[in-house]
């Protein structure tokens, strides 16, 4: 019996990945549903509403969250590509519904919080995978983000599954703690900071000599990636989910 045998997994592909970087969940699919999970895609999903939490926006939030309970309440398990929206839903949702003074939204959201999973965690916590036969015969090097380590507190899961990837070569990032700079819409209100930051990280993913970036989250690779871009690197950024996707048999990267 395949490890995900009997298990529907709710897709959570969270907004950015949905209107940028559509590869990423489409990933996910392929590695769920490899597998034995189904996989669904409810429609009625949208953003989790941090980017109004974070600057403040409590009351403009409150919706955000009822539509993330009704949407996704009637499934065991709920599983995102993105340590920071997976962060959200677990740390902010729950403030959120206090602030609502509502008590039903209040129920609702612990209980829906602890059906909600980082992808790395689902495979390695749930289906208790590591090896997902998957193939990449290249050089990475590994951006632990922010909000995963801090707030969805996946730990060391994505590493995990890199070391069983078939051909990886996994080069250890210098000072991979230290944040990109990104964090949303600080790079908005601090953007010569938080290019500083980037660079910082940028210069220390290039020295390894890896071909790849990769992390469990596509803001911060975007953040990297554009300026590892720009520097002319030759360093391409990849989501986890499409390394874990790529196969021997089907290998496109």
């Amino acid at each position: 019996m395949a490890p995900g045998d009997g298990k529907t997994v709710a897709l959570f592909a969270t907004c950015i990945n949905d209107t940028m970087f559509p590869s990423t969940p489409k990933a996910v699919v392929q590695v769920l549903e490899r597998l034995g999970c189904k996989v669904v895609f409810p429609k009625s999903q949208s953003c989790c509403g941090q980017m109004l939490t974070n600057t403040g926006y409590y009351d403009e939030a409150i919706p955000s969250v009822r539509n993330y309970v009704k949407t996704f309440d009637e499934y065991d398990y709920i599983v995102g590509p993105s340590g920071s929206c997976i962060g959200a839903v677990r740390h902010q949702h729950p403030m959120i519904a206090r602030h609502a003074k509502d008590e039903g939204l209040e129920t609702a959201t612990e209980d829906i919080v602890q059906r909600t999973y980082d992808f790395s965690e689902f495979l390695v916590d749930v289906l208790g995978v590591e090896d997902v036969g998957a193939y990449f015969p290249h050089r990475v090097t590994f951006h632990p983000t922010c909000h995963s380590m801090r707030i969805a507190k996946v730990g060391d899961k994505p590493q995990r599954l890199l070391r069983a990837v078939r051909g990886i070569t996994l080069l250890e990032l210098p000072q991979a703690d230290q944040c990109c700079g990104f964090g949303g819409t600080f790079s908005v209100k601090n953007p010569d900071v938080s290019v500083a930051m980037g660079t910082d990280k940028a210069r220390n993913a290039a020295s390894t000599g890896a071909e790849y970036l990769v992390a469990g989250d596509n803001a911060c690779l975007m953040h990297i990636g554009g300026i590892l871009n720009r520097g002319n690197t030759g360093v391409q950024r990849i989501h986890l989910a499409e390394i874990l996707a790529n196969t021997e048999e089907g290998a496109t990267l």
